[in-house]
């Protein structure tokens, strides 16, 4: 059985490399050619454009590939949606699709731009978004720099954001937000119905899944005397109930968790008040929960 897996070229390219590394599956790109391979023999790689990814899956060029939301709603393609995997460049959280217009302009709602050129990449969704409100307007795909293009190619845009700092660059503001997204894995119909295939992709999802979890959380382990343990529980903000387990002392405890990076330089210093010993902070790879 071979999987054949879709990775997205371009803007997410990088983090989605890091993010197949941390979940212990580094990809090996050559920048020559559009092929990658990695340590495992039954996965197959090839870079594609995120927007064209839910095509070539659909088709079943590819049995699998990670593509965002607003690409698949675009494309408006059958293909299972297997998970959600919230990364993206810059932040961990989800990107937004955006209407937009230059500062300064008239224009204060969607119902204001009647009759107006929207530039967008994303043509089909845009079309329905106001449709869906009842007003009349021209949609032209946008070939990139899409930014620069009001409000004398277009009189507002359609454009991808994540923390909007490229939009306020070119003095662009903000009128509301079309549609929000973040990467999926979608899988081929009938690659998900063949039993290898599916199970492959699950466990790919999971790994995946249990790396963007383990992002910004650290393990904590501590050794603590019985009599002292409810001290230390209650300053413990855990993922759940920590792992306690005895130690050759029977006196003596050991506790393990999880908890947020940030907490860390406070709930060390609090454990120490609350009697704990043998306190160790160790990076994490994979939280599967």
């Amino acid at each position: 059985m071979t999987l054949r897996l879709g990775i997205p070229k371009g803007s997410l390219q990088e983090a989605t490399l890091e993010l197949f590394a941390q979940a212990g599956l580094p990809i090996h790109v050559n920048s020559r050619s559009y092929f990658a391979s990695t340590g495992d023999s039954e996965i197959e790689c090839m870079l594609i454009r995120a927007q064209e990814m839910a095509r070539y899956v659909e088709h079943g060029a590819l049995d699998a590939g990670l593509t965002g939301l607003d690409w698949v709603v675009e494309s408006g393609l059958d293909v299972v949606k297997v998970a959600d995997l919230i990364y993206a460049k810059q932040s961990r959280g989800k990107v937004r699709w955006v209407l937009a217009v230059l500062e300064g302009s008239s224009y204060e709602k969607p119902e204001d731009l009647s009759g107006a050129i929207i530039a967008t990449e994303l043509v089909n969704v845009t079309r329905n978004y106001f449709s869906s409100r009842g007003v009349d307007v021209r949609v032209e795909f946008s070939w990139g720099a899409t930014e620069v293009k009001p409000p004398m190619l277009a009189d507002a845009i359609v454009e991808v954001t994540e923390t909007g700092s490229s939009l306020r660059a070119n003095h662009l503001r903000i009128l509301e937000t079309v549609l929000e997204s973040n990467t999926q894995i979608i899988a081929n119909q009938c690659s998900w119905r063949d039993p290898s295939k599916h199970r492959k992709i699950e466990n790919l999802a999971l790994m995946l899944r249990g790396a963007i979890d383990a992002k910004n959380r650290v393990g904590l382990m501590l050794n603590v005397r019985k009599h002292d343990l409810e001290r230390v529980l209650t300053v413990l903000p855990a993922l759940k109930r920590p792992t306690i387990s005895p130690l050759s002392d029977p006196e003596w405890l050991a506790v393990n968790t999880v908890i947020e990076e940030s907490q860390a330089w406070q709930v060390i210093p609090r454990l120490k008040e609350a009697n704990a010993q043998g306190i160790v902070e160790y990076p994490l790879n994979k939280v599967v929960l």
